[in-house]
């Protein structure tokens, strides 16, 4: 049996494909894990939430701020964006049980000392305290107070983190600290605008995770989200999105000896920014 873990996928169903096939993915023997961003962008949004979702229990995916985003669109609280490529999910006959299957997919997955976020993990939280904040939304986008946090999820305060939070205000944080975190400062202040690399730190901030001390470095974390990064191969971080979206490879990375593949992207698209 073998364990992969997969990047960003965001539509691009023909990569994810071929590289299941390169790996050899076997749903009755393998694992998968993915990164989050399985929607939006790439070409058939639709078609990757049916080929994961068809994986059944032999594929797990954390939520992201693009997977959120559809969700927030379907239950009316947002509008669709000019580059958003979601509309064949809203349209489709089996969109009811795609968007409740991704609703109740967790947005940490914790296991043998490695923790899989899709963006990025606050310096002073640990593992366990990441495991149990998700929780704490999770259980919400679970009950029937998922439309009434769907419709207020979008924002950026609060920019810092407080263990005394509450409420939505508490949950939002939580999104975007597991979501759409880049950089921060040591006690957990975030900052959302900068999309560039370490280079472009806006001044006193810093990527999550080069942050000394960070509670989490003791865990394998396993990520995403950041593509002008490209991939990120560290001893405590595996940063596997590798920008397929714009022109980038597809990367899978089998867990057991970090043994990378990847495939080309079929992307005609800008190219994102870099350093």
């Amino acid at each position: 049996m073998a364990h992969y873990a997969i990047g960003d996928i965001q539509g691009c169903r023909a990569e994810l494909c071929e590289l299941l096939a390169l790996i050899g993915f076997s749903p009755a023997t393998d694992r998968l894990w993915l990164t989050g961003d399985l929607v939006n962008r790439g070409p058939d949004s639709l078609g990757v939430l049916r080929e994961v979702h068809a994986l059944g229990g032999a594929a797990q995916t954390v939520l992201g701020n693009h997977d959120l985003h559809l969700l927030t669109v379907a239950a009316g609280h947002r509008l669709s964006h000019r580059d958003d490529t979601i509309a064949q999910i809203l349209a489709a006959p089996d969109r009811d049980e795609l968007l409740e299957w991704l609703a109740r997919q967790p947005l940490a997955i914790a296991e043998s000392n490695m923790l899989m976020v899709h963006a990025g993990v606050l310096p002073q939280w640990s593992a366990a305290r990441v495991l149990a904040l998700a929780g704490e939304v999770e259980t919400v986008l679970a009950s029937t107070d998922r439309e009434p946090f769907l419709r207020v999820l979008y924002g950026d305060d609060p920019h810092a983190w407080r263990d005394d939070l509450e409420g939505f205000d508490r949950l939002r944080a939580i999104v975007n600290a597991l979501t759409r975190l880049r950089f921060c400062t040591s006690d957990g202040r975030m900052e959302f605008r900068e999309k560039r690399g370490a280079a472009h730190a806006p001044p006193g901030f810093a990527p999550w995770f080069l942050h000394e001390p960070r509670r989490s470095a003791s865990s394998l974390v396993i990520c995403g989200h950041w593509s002008t990064l490209g991939l990120v191969l560290a001893p405590n971080v595996l940063m596997l999105d590798s920008g397929c979206l714009w022109g980038g490879p597809l990367t899978a990375m089998r867990l057991s000896d970090r043994r990378v593949y990847q495939v080309p992207s079929h992307a005609q698209v800008t190219p994102a920014p870099r350093e």
